[in-house]
């Protein structure tokens, strides 16, 4: 049988990690916008940071960061008690041979959050 202390304290673990999937994922996409930014640059020398695993190492560090602090900081004390998210600006990059676009752009309208 459990103590109620013990299982107090889990419910309230549990409770706290609720927002820790749910976020601005603030490390991670900065992340993505330096792996971004070298591609345009350099997408050799890109490819290298991929092959030699920087980039794997960065991300799985990032998203365990943005698990543990970023993420439940922005939803428990931004975002769940207004409704509204917090956005991530992504760096302006300058481009010089083309673009992609998101693959969801058109159909993203769906998970648009009007007040």
């Amino acid at each position: 049988m459990r103590s109620p202390l013990r299982t107090g304290l889990a419910i309230t673990f549990g409770l706290l990690l609720t927002g820790c999937a749910a976020g601005p994922h603030q490390l991670s996409r900065s992340i993505d916008d330096w792996d971004q930014k070298i591609y345009v640059n350099s997408p050799w020398l890109n490819a290298a940071m991929w092959v030699v695993p920087i980039y794997p190492v960065m991300h799985v560090g990032a998203r365990a960061i943005d698990f543990a602090i970023t993420d439940p900081y922005y939803f428990w004390f931004q975002d769940a008690w207004d409704g509204n998210g917090t956005g991530f600006r992504h760096m302006h990059i300058d481009y010089t041979d083309g673009w992609v676009d998101c693959v969801l752009a058109d159909r993203a309208a769906w998970t648009r959050s009007e007040k």
